[in-house]
């Protein structure tokens, strides 16, 4: 399942119109193809399946990691692991 974390825009490749995004310190690639927002770095964004589909407010971005970051920090280890990084919790493309 994919939970659509808030993941900050790092940098972005107009060429292939994708962007590299933070999400709670995991980087990963995402499409801009689907967003129609204009977006630049330091952005945040909700991803799904690997393509940014909505540019959400930093004060929201922030409060929802906070939120996500109080959840991780009770789940054990493994699945805090999991939950981050397995890619097929939240796949790219």
């Amino acid at each position: 399942m994919c939970l659509s974390i808030p993941s900050k825009i790092k940098s972005i490749d107009t060429e292939m119109n994708t962007c590299v995004v933070d999400t709670m310190g995991v980087e990963r690639s995402a499409s801009l193809d689907l967003i129609d927002q204009d977006v630049k770095i330091g952005d945040y964004v909700l991803i799904h399946i690997g393509f940014a589909m909505n540019k959400i407010d930093e004060e929201d971005a922030l409060e929802s990691l906070k939120v996500y970051q109080e959840i991780i920090d009770k789940m054990e280890e493994n699945d805090r692991l999991a939950a981050i990084e397995e890619p097929e919790n939240c796949p790219n493309k």
